[in-house]
């Protein structure tokens, strides 16, 4: 697997800014106009591909937290999971983002610091709010977006139908104008997207009347997300192919969907188990048994309590968990019992305790080295 921290030399501590500089420095030395090895121009697409997912928080975040397989598929996997293959061409176009204003494209011989023509378009992010209940069993969802649709009345061109876009007079179609200053230390160019044509390099001289000019107009539109079994919060759905359209008929972007898991009241959720507190009564506690108890998918289920339980103790129910998103099975319900006091008696609850207290014998002393909760739910884990 890909260590993208490792490819630009930087901790996993590191801040954006450290970031930026580490590939600045090995975008320079593998740019194939400045390294003419065999393997430059592959080097240079890896430690750009590394910057584009470690500069941004939410992809670098999902990096951490799963690896390349967390930046390159949506946790549903299937037709709506997977990222498009980073080739020279994206590895260019994200250098001369970050660094095309200072003349790279001149230093390193001229290559076009423009991609021209139709663009993807920008992907779409919202959060979703589910219950534990759907994440445990899964869930569909019908959700309303606001996207931009390519214009139907002049195809995505932005000019009137019946009249095309012309090339710009000012950057004569390059998209871009340079500017040649002199200094002690030499010849400097600069190179920054035309003024006139925003760096298209063309002029749209009678723009659509439906879209401005624009070539994309704002649409309402529902989608429908599938929502799998065992996600949790952080957790993503990647709609490939449902955000915007692109500028002059780009390819759409994606919709990605932040999955936000609400606390439930009844179940503490760890990983892929829960937690569940039951209050037994003295009796039951001392007695024994059998309970019923609520889990998150089957309903409630028996759980034969032993005599003589402590309060506090930990008891598991098995494949009463979460399902295991990335895997087979589901997670445990470990249920904690705490012994329950009354607060008012009724009289004959009160004789009957008065009758306890002259034969019952005396509490051992305390266990100061008693584990406490989350050491007995490890330890009914591993029972």
């Amino acid at each position: 697997m890909a260590d993208y921290y490792e490819r630009l030399g930087v901790t996993r501590d590191a801040d954006g800014e450290t970031v930026k500089k580490a590939y600045r420095k090995l975008a320079m030395q593998y740019h194939p106009d400045r390294n003419d090895s065999s393997d430059a121009e592959e080097n240079f697409k890896r430690v750009t591909e590394a910057y584009e997912v470690l500069r941004d928080p939410e992809q670098r975040q999902l990096y951490d937290r799963f690896g390349e397989a967390g930046i390159k598929r949506g946790v549903g996997g299937g037709p709506t999971g997977g990222f498009g293959g980073f080739d020279f061409a994206d590895a260019f176009e994200v250098f001369m983002r970050e660094f095309g204003g200072m003349g790279f494209g001149d230093i390193f011989g001229g290559r076009t610091s423009r991609s021209r023509g139709p663009r993807r378009g920008a992907d779409l992010k919202l959060r979703l709010k589910i219950s534990l209940e759907e994440a445990a069993r899964g869930a569909e969802r019908s959700v309303k977006i606001k996207v931009l649709d390519s214009c139907s009345r002049c195809g995505g061109s932005g000019a009137e139908p019946g009249t095309a876009p012309e090339r710009c007079g000012t950057c004569n179609g390059a998209g871009e104008v340079r500017q040649v200053q002199r200094s002690m230390l030499g010849q400097f160019v600069s190179v920054r997207p035309c003024p006139d044509c925003g760096g298209v390099g063309e002029r749209i001289l009678d723009p659509c009347s439906e879209c401005s000019g624009g070539g994309r107009v704002r649409t309402d539109r529902t989608v429908k997300l599938e929502i799998p079994a065992g996600v949790s919060s952080d957790d993503y759905l990647k709609l490939s192919g449902r955000g915007n359209a692109g500028p002059g008929g780009g390819p759409r972007g994606d919709v990605l969907v932040l999955v936000e898991v609400e606390e439930d009241r009844r179940f503490q959720r760890v990983g892929d188990d829960l937690v569940y507190n039951l209050a037994v009564t003295m009796s039951q506690a001392a007695l024994g048994a059998d309970i019923d108890v609520p889990t998150i998918i089957d309903g409630q289920v028996k759980l034969k309590v032993p005599p003589g339980v402590q309060s506090g103790q930990a008891m598991r129910l098995r494949e009463r968990g979460m399902p295991r998103l990335r895997g087979s099975g589901r997670g445990d319900q470990v249920v904690r019992l705490l012994v329950w006091t009354p607060t008012s008696l009724s009289r004959e609850e009160r004789e009957a305790l008065e009758r306890l207290r002259e034969v019952e014998s005396e509490p051992p002393e305390p266990d100061t080295g008693e584990p406490g909760f989350w050491e007995r739910v490890k330890r009914a884990f591993t029972a």
